[in-house]
């Protein structure tokens, strides 16, 4: 028997992934058309060091931030969601893509608070100093850093909840590979964009790993609310 709460939770996680998954395939769209205009995609017009010319791009390239902060707190609830639900025995694993979904969100959240709360106001301001360092249109700053290990941490997330779904076939082998292959795929895209560019690598690895993880939490997002969405019919 299903008791009350679990039924709530279930249509919680299904409305949950639903909203996850078409909230990034937005943001996804909307950080495709505004890169930034400096590092190695830029190819005129480009912004430079230190940076101090950025304020005609705000808040126009900074959109994206807004609904990115969103999916962070969207992907703890999916996490939880999923370790309410997962069996007692595997629940070690759901638990620790949990933490890490929470490690996440409190390095992206900040990040993007600041570009959006801190550096258009300095600039507006005339407070230039140090902008360089933090702003998103420097290649090889602190707000690239900070995104690339966010994604990273991300990524581990999907990698850890895989045993919870084990056993299974179906929609459930599918989330197991998208988990699987992410990851492989983040690992080798940081040994060889580290190997072959080195401290060159600017945003390259930053691009690559926030497409990976973006692709993931699309596909799993939909998936999961699958998954909900069958367990909400087992419930009735």
């Amino acid at each position: 028997m299903h008791t009350n709460n679990e039924s709530a939770a279930t249509r919680m996680g299904f409305y949950i992934s639903l909203v996850t998954a078409i909230t990034t395939l937005i943001t996804f769209w909307i950080a495709f058309n505004t890169p930034p205009l400096s590092g190695p995609f830029c190819t005129a017009n480009c912004f430079e060091y230190p940076y101090t010319d950025i304020i005609t791009r705000f808040p126009r390239d900074y959109y994206w931030m807004y609904p990115t902060m969103f999916i962070s707190i969207l992907f703890i609830c999916l996490m939880l969601h999923v370790h309410y639900l997962a069996d007692s025995g595997k629940k070690f694993f759901s638990h620790l893509g949990l933490i890490f979904s929470v490690i996440s969100a409190s390095l992206l959240i900040p990040n993007y608070f600041v570009q959006v709360s801190v550096i258009q106001p300095s600039l507006l301001n005339g407070e230039t100093e140090g902008i360089a360092l933090f702003t998103q249109f420097n290649p090889h700053g602190v707000f690239i850093a900070l995104e690339e290990i966010g994604f990273l941490m991300m990524n581990l997330a999907f990698f850890v909840i895989i045993p919870v779904f084990t056993g299974k076939k179906g929609l459930y082998r599918v989330m197991r590979l998208t988990w699987l292959i992410g990851f492989i795929l983040a690992l080798v895209a940081l040994i060889l964009i580290s190997i072959t560019l080195g401290m060159e690598r600017e945003y390259m690895f930053e691009v690559t790993i926030i497409s990976i993880v973006w692709i993931q939490l699309i596909l799993s997002s939909f998936l999961l609310s699958a998954v909900f969405k069958r367990k909400m019919k087992k419930n009735k």
